[in-house]
């Protein structure tokens, strides 16, 4: 889960962001960015140079490059809170990620501005008319480039009114997460299993094409398999196929190829390490090829769900047919 903040100054970003950090979710700030941006540029930390900032580096690279920035530091498996989000540009760059989520925190002005004053940073306006002046620039420019406050808080998925109590606004923020995690959809067992052959695929040594096939039983994987020269012989890539070395044409020289394929490792590790494969389904990545397809039929196998087609295919998918193996085509990128 990937929780954008955006908001307005004084509106309680940082405590939202505080109170998930305790609850284990990593930090990144698109104001950092800019502050290791003007640090570089040795200028003054004030709110001022980073605005002005800000909207250089959007007008050099694109709206969107402190949202990619960002990106590019955060880890797989992770859940993380992104501050200070104040560009749709950015909004939209970090809804690429999945399990992004806006969130608006919203709070009156006066409050807001009562807040600045508690906190009593050098660089915060000192009236409300400094303040609200501030927050006019901040909040939207004829320039496209300059940052659009007012248009990305528009675009939030969730809103938390931060108005009251520390407590009350902690209850807010369950209650928003919690949504989250409702609106968040698991991916289906189909999609779980082909999204495992297609990792497992990329173990596979094979010049031409890269391939892979995880047999299931019971919702569970009990063998897995990927293309590539047999167990010590040299890897396709290092010259082991004379075939896949010489860039054959697809569909030609195939009595010349050394390369056993994904169903087959399946199936042959399945046996090697003395494992009951019979009513199983296999999914793979291409459909399988003829010979692989008298493997799975003799082997017991029920299922064939297959991502992509394989050329070469049409009758071994007929002869599954005909021994009353399933076949199921499931595309997923």
């Amino acid at each position: 889960m990937i929780i954008g903040l955006t908001g307005k100054n004084g509106s309680g970003k940082g405590e939202v962001a505080e109170f998930l950090c305790g609850r284990g979710f990593g930090y990144c700030s698109l104001s950092d960015v800019l502050r290791e941006e003007v640090k570089r540029l040795r200028k003054p930390l004030t709110r001022e140079n980073l605005i002005k900032t800000g909207n250089q580096l959007r007008k050099k690279f694109g709206p969107d490059i402190l949202a990619k920035r960002v990106i590019a530091r955060l880890e797989p498996g992770r859940h993380y809170i992104v501050d200070s989000v104040r560009h749709p540009a950015e909004t939209r760059a970090l809804k690429t990620v999945n399990d992004f989520f806006l969130v608006c925190v919203t709070a009156s002005p006066r409050t807001r501005f009562h807040r600045l004053k508690k906190r009593a940073r050098e660089s915060d306006p000192k009236t409300f008319k400094e303040f609200t002046k501030l927050e006019s620039i901040e909040g939207s420019s004829r320039v496209g480039s300059d940052q659009q406050l007012d248009k990305t808080l528009k675009l939030a998925d969730y809103t938390i009114r931060n108005s009251g109590s520390l407590d009350v606004l902690q209850d807010e923020i369950g209650r928003v997460v919690n949504a989250m995690a409702r609106k968040k959809k698991r991916p289906g067992w189909d999609e779980y299993f082909m999204g495992i052959a297609n990792v497992v695929a990329l173990r596979s040594n094979c010049i031409k094409r890269k391939v892979a096939a995880v047999i299931v039983k019971d919702k569970r994987v009990i063998s897995t398999g990927y293309n590539g020269t047999p167990r010590g012989v040299r890897n396709c890539s290092d010259g082991g196929c004379p075939r896949c070395s010489s860039l054959a044409a697809s569909g030609t020289k195939l009595e010349e190829c050394y390369c056993s394929h994904g169903e087959e490792n399946a199936i042959t590790q399945a046996a090697y390490h003395g494992v009951n494969i019979k009513d199983s389904t296999v999914y793979t990545t291409f459909s399988p090829c003829l010979a692989c397809t008298k493997m799975i039929i003799n082997s017991g196998i029920c299922e064939v769900v297959f991502n992509a087609d394989y050329p070469l295919a049409q009758n071994a998918v007929k002869l599954l047919s005909e021994a009353g193996v399933r076949v199921r085509k499931l595309s997923i990128h």
